[in-house]
């Protein structure tokens, strides 16, 4: 009886542990950023378009906007630019560019080929920048709030409900700062 019951609790065993990988895995899209309720890190970096000129994420204080990091090397940002170009167009609200880890040239004939959508961009050549921003890759998009508080991390390439989610999020950002 035992030898009959040994491959049916091995098989039970099996399901249960694919089901709670399965789970980790769900769990493991829904990474939050330990800069979440906190100031963004002040940055000053070159601007693509104009190397010589710094950005800094201080200028941005007064008013709620956007980071996006991307770069001419990550498939999916191609994929989401199309809502990028909808959001700069739509949120009312000013959309950077973090540019992480890329070639000048290659991030110029990038933006030649699909669109600059972006109120301008922060360059981030060597990748140190965004390890204070807690980026784990590219494409990800940060709300910041008039007072320069990281609202919402977003990882991954916006879609038509990411891009919706962010419109309601980037909508009350507004109303709080008008208030």
């Amino acid at each position: 009886m035992i030898r009959l019951l040994t491959p049916l609790v091995v098989f039970i065993g099996l399901i249960a542990l694919l089901i709670v990988g399965m789970q980790s895995a769900e769990e493991r899209k829904r990474v939050d950023s330990p800069l979440l309720g906190r100031p963004i890190p002040n940055l000053e970096l070159p601007r693509l378009h104009e190397p010589d000129n710094k950005a800094r994420t201080d200028e941005r204080l007064g008013e709620p906007w956007v980071l996006n990091v991307w770069g001419s090397w990550c498939q999916s940002c191609r994929v989401e630019h199309p809502y990028i170009l909808k959001l700069s167009e739509n949120a009312g609200v000013p959309v950077v560019g973090f540019n992480w880890k890329d070639e000048r040239a290659d991030a110029l004939r990038w933006l030649r080929q699909f669109g600059d959508a972006w109120a301008y961009h922060m360059v981030d050549f060597e990748g140190r920048a965004a390890i204070d921003l807690g980026v784990y890759g590219a494409p990800e998009t940060f709300l910041i709030d008039h007072r320069g508080i990281i609202r919402h991390k977003h990882i991954g390439p916006i879609d038509e409900q990411s891009y919706a989610d962010l419109m309601v999020r980037i909508g009350t950002l507004r109303d709080e700062a008008s208030q």
